[in-house]
């Protein structure tokens, strides 16, 4: 890979740095995270303490930021700076100024600073050999291939993405026994389980073992009885689960990189965990499943990951589209590596399953006057007037018929349902009752157009299937020319910058992280990788 592709000729805040789990060990407890500061350019310090570096007050660019290293060239002279190890980062230019509160250590000597956690803080790395740290840390993506396209933009989002994924690799630590990836350094920073399947899907084009390593680390945590915790830490873990795609994400890793050995490791932990849904999450016995529903009402169901969804506002029991879509395919799935691994009466139950899903499916949850699938609510026994995104799920599953399909798909072209600028929207354009530019209210989600690809090309609605990749990766590619980074979702509308769109009730993230849109986020750099890889193939 050109580190040129990264380089950029204004300053954009909001990007994340942390050393990586590809050079050496990191720390979950003591690790420095820092990100481009907003306002004039330096660093704004959050983990294990809060605080901010400033470059020179003439920096101008341009600049070139990857996950742990940076430089530029402003006029004052030149900056560089490089993670040394998971508790150091080495700055060097004139004009370094640094202000650090509790957690933090700083030392500094003419145009050097140090900056280190003070748990770990070693004086003497002022000294370092910049130059090979640099070095070190640019290796590894100088060895990454870029996309086989003539397209400059692509280039420079998959410049972006590859730096921001080498970031996002973590060393094990406590009850996590493989190396982990997190959706993004800071907030977040643990292992969460849909996110590690759509992150292990990108990686498996760059590095297979280390893919089968993010799917394991998620079952570290997992239960005698099946449970997985949709969020795990070194040392604990949430107490509910969340969207089991994890099968989905294994069956595209094999695919690329078959080991049986690991294939028989992972087996038995997706049964376990796929039965635990099936037998915990169907409240009324009608053979369908809902996602548990919460008290909060900015975010009624974590365990569906569409946390604020406008499907969850009357805070009833659903019979859920995407679940029970979900676990159709899970199904199919172990189906397949059931029959691989010469288990035969297991691949005819997970089949038996499967079809059983997906009969259900069709005749509780499909809406013939909307040409959608919708939830159905248990608690008031009658279809959900909601129409989202999670209506085309059913697509991966392959639970609708042909014709059902082929409604679906035209929804893409209907700009009174679907048919945004920056398409899908999360929730029906024309659905004004439930419509919002709040996280699943409305923006578009990189992992719903990604999944719903793959289900119109399943049905073999190649166009359409083409048509939604390409206005996902425009919408990330420009997100990375205007602000160089990978937003957590997207204005459907394209009326509002990502940075401006609100999160969970308002958008204010100089006050909270978790009220703004999340800067450099995971399975939107994995999943743009996946989508390039998928269009130049």
């Amino acid at each position: 890979m050109e580190l040129d592709g990264l380089r950029r000729p204004d300053w954009a805040p909001g990007q994340l740095l942390a050393f990586s789990g590809l050079d050496g060990p990191t720390d979950f407890e003591h690790g420095l995270v820092a990100r481009t500061a907003p306002g004039a350019p330096g660093l704004e310090l959050l983990l294990p303490g809060r605080g901010r570096v400033d470059f020179a007050a003439s920096a101008r660019g341009p600049f070139t930021v990857a996950s742990d290293w940076l430089t530029a060239a402003p006029p004052a002279g030149p900056v560089r700076l490089a993670w040394l190890d998971a508790h150091h980062v080495l700055l060097e230019g004139e004009g370094l100024t640094a202000q650090v509160g509790d957690g933090l250590a700083v030392r500094q000597q003419g145009q050097r600073l140090l900056v280190g956690s003070a748990a770990a803080f070693a004086p003497n790395l002022l000294q370092a050999d910049l130059d090979q740290a640099l070095a070190a840390r640019q290796d590894w993506l100088r060895r990454q291939p870029l996309p086989a396209t003539r397209s400059a933009a692509a280039h420079r989002a998959a410049a972006k993405a590859l730096a921001q994924m080498k970031g996002q690799v973590c060393t094990p630590a406590g009850q996590i026994a493989h190396r982990w990836s997190t959706p993004d350094r800071w907030p977040h920073r643990a292992v969460w389980l849909w996110d590690s399947a759509f992150h292990a899907i990108g990686w498996r084009h760059l590095d297979a073992p280390l893919a089968r390593d993010l799917l394991l680390a998620v079952f570290d945590a997992q239960r005698d009885d099946g449970f997985v915790p949709h969020m795990i830490g070194p040392d604990r873990s949430s107490a509910i689960t969340q969207p089991p795609v994890l099968g989905l994400a294994a069956a595209l890793v094999h695919q690329v990189a078959p080991e049986r050995g690991w294939l028989r490791e992972i087996y038995p932990c997706l049964a376990a965990y796929v039965d635990w849904d099936l037998r915990h999450r169907d409240s009324n016995g009608d053979g369908l499943v809902e996602w548990q529903i919460e008290g909060n009402p900015h975010c009624r169901s974590g365990e569906s990951g569409m946390d604020n969804s406008p499907r969850f506002d009357t805070a009833t029991q659903l019979d859920a589209v995407d679940f029970n879509a979900f676990l159709a395919h899970e199904c199919e799935v172990l189906a397949a590596f059931a029959r691989q691994l010469g288990r035969a009466a297991e691949a005819r139950r997970w089949h038996e399953r499967h079809t059983d899903l997906c009969q259900r499916i069709n005749a509780r949850l499909w809406d013939d006057e909307a040409g959608l699938y919708v939830d159905y609510d248990v608690d008031r026994d009658e279809p959900s007037p909601v129409r989202a995104s999670a209506g085309f799920l059913p697509l991966l599953c392959g639970a609708p018929s042909p014709a059902q399909a082929r409604r679906l798909a035209a929804h893409l072209e209907n700009a009174d349902t679907f048919g945004a600028p920056v398409p899908l929207p999360s929730v029906a354009l024309d659905d004004v009752a439930h419509y919002a530019p709040d996280m699943w209210r409305g923006p578009m989600w990189v992992n719903v157009n990604w999944m719903v690809a793959m289900g119109l090309a399943r049905y073999g609605l190649s166009e359409a299937a083409a048509k939604l990749r390409q206005a996902t990766c425009t919408a990330i590619e420009d997100g990375v020319a205007r602000f160089g980074t990978c937003f957590e979702y997207y204005d459907a509308r394209a009326e509002r910058a990502p940075s401006e769109l609100p999160r969970k009730g308002r958008c204010d993230p100089a006050n909270s992280p978790y009220h703004g849109v999340i800067h450099d986020y995971g399975w939107t750099a994995t999943l743009y990788l996946d989508l390039v890889a998928d269009a130049t193939a």
